[in-house]
């Protein structure tokens, strides 16, 4: 699909929302993507997925595991269209873990996906869950990647859409907070599941 395309589906479903933002990792913005809006609609999540699954079709993946909120439908698409099994891990005080009893089979060739990344971080506590239960790292999808290619996993990535135009501040030089302009989180880190 072409980015101009793959925007058109993130901005009819509402998923560009402009405002002050603040990522997980503590950046402000003032644009935010919300996947959310989008993976709520099966048809557009299918097609945004099949660039993730075209990339890694042929690359012997035996399981996909997402971090909990934003990577479970991603890991739950690419599973499906791969035709193998999705997991997600969790937060569980303040640690990323598998949960709910998954497990990683050792030597397993596992696909990290996210719907997000700006600064990597939950991705690579995904990737440390993998390689600490001794699975292996096949790769990494991501829906978008705001960092415009700059966050490098140390394997093969592919992300569907690439941002490098979208602007992030670091809260002591933000200017959307010198102009007062309320800020919202709306990720799910913190969340209480």
């Amino acid at each position: 699909m072409y980015q101009n395309e793959l925007m058109d589906i993130f901005e009819k479903t509402g998923a560009i929302m402009r405002g002050h933002f603040k990522f997980t990792s503590g950046l402000h913005s003032d644009i935010y993507i919300q996947c959310a809006k989008v993976l709520q609609h099966p048809k557009p999540t299918e097609k945004l997925v099949e660039d993730i699954v075209s990339a890694f079709k042929d690359d012997e993946i035996d399981l996909v595991i997402g971090p909990a909120i934003g990577g479970i439908i991603v890991a739950y698409e690419t599973g499906r269209q791969l035709g193998i099994p999705a997991l997600f891990t969790e937060r569980e005080e303040n640690r990323m873990m598998p949960r709910r009893g998954f497990r990683i089979p050792e030597g397993a060739r596992l696909l990290v996906v996210e719907d997000v990344v700006t600064t990597g971080g939950s991705v690579r506590e995904v990737i440390d869950v993998v390689v600490n239960n001794g699975g292996i790292v096949a790769g990494v999808g991501t829906l978008v990647d705001r960092s415009g290619g700059k966050v490098d996993f140390g394997v093969k990535q592919k992300a569907v859409i690439t941002l490098d135009s979208l602007k992030t501040f670091d809260p002591k030089d933000c200017p959307l907070c010198k102009e007062g302009i309320p800020l919202v989180k709306p990720g799910s880190r913190g969340l209480q599941v």
